[in-house]
């Protein structure tokens, strides 16, 4: 098959325009013959803590392993329960899973499909160790009522913001207001490695000691460990890779919501409903995802006219076979259920141009036409 006219992410197009800067930035960690936990990862972890709107930030190796590490730092471990949403890629669910503790999955609510808070704090029992809501697609959760859920019932919130690079709620950015913020730097995100990265911003500083120490081994000082911990780190080449990028994020920010702008002023009158953050957030626009009548029939249309989409995600996490003996069963979720079969991510990406969301638009219009 043909490559399509419009593909729904170009990374290339974005690693071009940077060539000289990340090559330099290559270069620079080469010739230091430093490569794990130097200077690269210092100076990045202050450069997005500043982004992040945090005291401190931790670079660890994924995603994934920023969720894991601040969860077994906080004191969740087997017999505990976390609270997350269905909605979601399922390593949100597997970051739990790893510290032995058991995902509870509560459903989201209709507007912007995160971790709704009511729904949240039905969940909650005397094993539940902390709430681990996502936002989603860019999008802010409601942070102030999932908090105050929290705060009531004495257990932590732990941000999942790998998709909400630069996102804000207010004038307060995404991965400041809870215990800790897990940022992933996979390659497809508002600020992507060329690999796997990942970062915890938090405002505890002693929190941010312990969970340095548990990246490295326990280590407290070379081959003196303290406690069990991971071997997680962001290595100085991500890291001089990320402060190449890091400047322009907010460039790319704004370009993705001019964007989103022109796909809703283009589809205005389409039976298409937009998933859209609180009315205060300021969104990072990682995803542009519509709710859409016959999803799948225009899914393939869209493909027959050149137009390459996505589904984020087809399988709430409370569904896939790796949960199922948890025992929350079809049915259970009916907001994220009902949502997996609609929603539908179109293309989204800082170089994509005008006439190319025009093009998409232009599919869909005859779609419905």
């Amino acid at each position: 098959m043909a490559d399509p006219a419009v593909p729904f992410l170009d990374l290339s197009a974005q690693h071009r325009s940077l060539a000289a800067e990340i090559q330099g930035a290559l270069s620079r960690v080469m010739e230091s013959g430093w490569f794990i936990l130097g200077p690269e990862v210092e100076a990045f972890e202050r450069e997005f803590a500043r982004v992040a709107g945090t005291t401190e930030a931790v670079g660890v190796a994924s995603g994934t392993d920023a969720l894991t590490l601040s969860l077994w730092a906080l004191g969740v471990g087997p017999g505990d329960e976390v609270i997350t949403t269905p909605l979601t890629a399922a390593f949100t669910a597997l970051a739990i899973s790893r510290t032995g503790a058991r995902p509870v999955f509560a459903d989201v609510e209709r507007r912007g499909l995160t971790l709704a808070a009511g729904a949240a704090a039905e969940k909650i029992t005397p094993r539940t160790k902390a709430l681990l809501p996502v936002h989603l697609y860019g999008n802010v959760c409601d942070l102030p009522a999932l908090l105050e859920v929290g705060d009531r019932a004495g257990i932590a919130v732990v941000e999942d913001a790998c998709q909400a690079h630069g996102a804000k709620l207010g004038d307060r950015p995404a991965g400041s207001w809870g215990a800790t913020g897990c940022f992933s730097f996979y390659p497809t995100k508002n600020l992507g490695a060329l690999g796997d990265g990942g970062l915890i911003a938090t405002n505890d500083e002693a929190l941010a000691s312990r969970l340095r120490r548990l990246r490295h081994g326990g280590q407290e000082s070379r081959y003196v460990h303290q406690e069990v911990g991971f071997n997680s780190r962001l290595d100085e080449l991500q890291a001089a890779v990320l402060r190449a990028k890091l400047p322009h994020l907010a460039a790319w920010n704004e370009r993705r919501r001019a964007l989103a702008s022109l796909y809703r002023e283009l589809l205005e009158k389409t039976p298409l409903t937009w998933v859209e953050p609180p009315r205060t957030a300021e969104p990072a626009c990682h995803l542009m995802v519509a709710r859409v009548p016959e999803r799948d029939r225009l899914q393939e249309a869209l493909r027959d006219a050149g137009v390459q989409t996505l589904i984020h995600y087809p399988i709430p996490v409370h569904l896939q076979q790796a949960y199922r003996d948890l025992g929350q069963p079809k049915g259970s979720c009916p907001e994220a259920e009902r949502a997996a079969g609609e929603i539908l991510s179109l293309p989204l990406y800082p170089e994509l141009g005008d006439s190319q969301v025009e093009r998409v638009a232009r599919a869909i219009l005859k779609f419905y036409r």
